[in-house]
């Protein structure tokens, strides 16, 4: 139904604004974190991007860029961190440890993979990733923001999009694409 009410170049002005004005929030917890930072600096520069690599808080920013090894103390304070972002806002797993715990990953207290916590859009891989590896996944995630209509960001009604884990858990149904045959137009019309 939203995407409807928009017109395409609505879509276009509004995903070309999010994508090239991404406010990053950092969950810096090892390594990874020092990648991140050589990958603000000027020898790789991700503000030509359209990137802004330090977000105040989580409540300004749209990417929350999550490296290191997330323990499952930890959890809840990642899971409340994402919460408090606003809409549409967007996660990099940055690193092994993150990915899927790293090599800690049969340790009691990992937790196995940051998508158990929070959904994430792209992973990057490395143990820790060079800075051109996060510029990859930057890139990869614009490519996926210029691509998304306004009924998958903003259709669900305000739901927040499930995680990994509760999606395999069977807790939560995965969220199905709408329906835009033509049928189901004739029917919202009648």
């Amino acid at each position: 139904m939203l995407s409807r009410l928009a017109p395409e170049p609505m879509k276009v002005v509004l995903n070309w604004g999010r994508r090239y004005s991404l406010w990053v929030f950092n969950f810096g917890l090892a390594c990874c974190a020092i990648e991140f930072i050589a990958a603000s600096m000027a020898r790789h520069d991700f503000i030509r991007l359209g990137v802004i690599p330090f977000a105040p808080g989580p409540r300004q920013a749209d990417l929350m860029i999550v490296s290191g090894t997330v323990t499952d103390k930890m959890a809840p304070a990642v899971k409340r961190l994402y919460e408090q972002m606003p809409e549409p806002k967007y996660v990099i797993s940055f690193g092994a440890c993150s990915n899927c715990g790293g090599p800690y990953w049969d340790s009691y207290s990992v937790t196995k993979g940051v998508d158990q916590i929070i959904p994430v859009d792209v992973y990057v891989p490395g143990c820790p990733p060079r800075p051109e590896a996060l510029l990859q996944g930057i890139l990869k995630l614009q490519e996926k923001i210029a691509r998304e209509s306004l009924s998958e960001r903003y259709g669900t009604g305000g739901a927040a999009r499930p995680s990994t884990a509760a999606l395999r858990s069977g807790l939560v149904a995965a969220p199905s694409a709408p329906d835009s045959s033509p049928d189901s137009a004739q029917e919202e019309g009648k």
